[in-house]
């Protein structure tokens, strides 16, 4: 078949709004796939040019070079299912393109527990696997129950069990082993009808009355997070940009010992998380800019694109940040939204 006959695939496309960056890129094609069944011949397609497929989706955790080779995805079915079970808790089939805020926040309005302190994560629900995201001390892989992809060579399906995605802290097994070779067609989440208000991190606990419902504690979770972090609409970011860094646990102490005021968090195996925005504040870099880049006047974890930028900048300004802290802490910074596509 020839490309005339995919009425949905475009050549040359921009993509400056299908990333939280706002960074200008574009690809050589590009195609959104209103259908899972839509999958199969699209990578015939690239199959037959020769072309290499990579995915996109909401852009939110994302560094944009300029150039995207082949042929770019993005998964644009956002079918959701809820099976009741005898438990009392509630699966949840959602598909990779459902906006995952807007699932975080109807789930919250029915009442169902597990996702509220996940509100105001921006990007797509597929996309909430790749890094295990969390929030106010709830991770992902808490309420998932497995993942369903398809295989990018051949189309084959496959389901994989929560176990099986190598989840860690902003980590998973998409990261990895798989990283470029799949595609998430759909989430099963276990969500619960019981009340289970996890509000133990910062002041939320605060923020909501004795007796809160899951819709109470996401837009307390919202309200918190707006007024902490951009929103990507007005100013450009992919939110956090650098990893919580995790030590040993002689150099959190000496570090300690030099820095009381440090926060520091003890994890099951023996090594300590430190707060990555605290470490680049104490460098003086809160509000700093150069050119079209800065750090949030508000989140020093955060970077943002004051518009004309492009990756190449963005990545070096990131690293004459991650430089600072280097310098006077001695840990390492390790950047969290992944780099696709080419300079050249």
């Amino acid at each position: 078949m020839s490309e005339a006959s995919y009425p949905e695939l475009r050549g040359e496309h921009p993509l400056d709004g299908l990333n939280t960056l706002g960074l200008s890129a574009r690809a050589a094609h590009f195609m959104r796939l209103t259908r899972e069944a839509d999958l199969a011949p699209a990578l015939a397609l690239a199959a037959q040019r020769g072309w290499p497929v990579s995915l996109l989706g909401g852009g939110s955790n994302l560094i944009l070079a300029p150039y995207q080779d082949g042929l770019v995805l993005q998964p644009g079915f956002s079918d959701c299912e809820l099976t009741p079970r005898a438990d009392g808790s509630v699966e949840v089939r959602v598909a990779a393109g459902h906006d995952w805020h807007a699932l975080v926040m109807a789930m919250a309005v029915r009442g169902l527990w597990g996702l509220e302190n996940l509100a105001l994560i921006p990007g797509q629900c597929g996309a909430a696997p790749i890094q295990n995201i969390g929030a106010y001390g709830v991770e992902l892989a808490e309420v998932l129950e497995a993942v369903e992809l398809r295989h990018l060579d051949d189309g084959r399906a496959e389901t994989l069990s929560v176990e099986e995605c190598a989840f860690g802290y902003r980590d998973s097994l998409f990261k990895g082993e798989l990283a470029g070779r799949v595609m998430i067609t759909h989430l099963r989440l276990r969500l619960s009808t019981r009340s289970r208000p996890r509000l133990d991190y910062g002041d939320l606990g605060q923020r909501v009355g004795k007796a809160p419902t899951p819709r109470d504690v996401a837009e307390a979770v919202c309200a918190i997070r707006r007024e902490k972090l951009p929103d990507p609409g007005e100013l450009a970011n992919a939110g956090s940009f650098f990893k919580n860094p995790l030590v040993s646990a002689a150099q959190a102490e000496a570090l300690i010992d030099d820095h009381p005021a440090m926060p520091h968090f003890a994890q099951p195996d023996g090594r300590v998380k430190l707060a990555a925005g605290w470490l680049i504040d104490q460098c003086g870099l809160k509000g700093w800019r150069e050119g079209p880049f800065g750090v949030h006047e508000r989140q020093a974890l955060v970077l943002v694109h004051h518009g004309g930028g492009d990756a190449r900048g963005l990545l070096a300004f990131a690293e004459r940040v991650a430089e600072r802290v280097r310098s006077r802490f001695g840990v390492e910074l390790e950047r969290e939204p992944r780099l696709m596509g080419r300079f050249d």
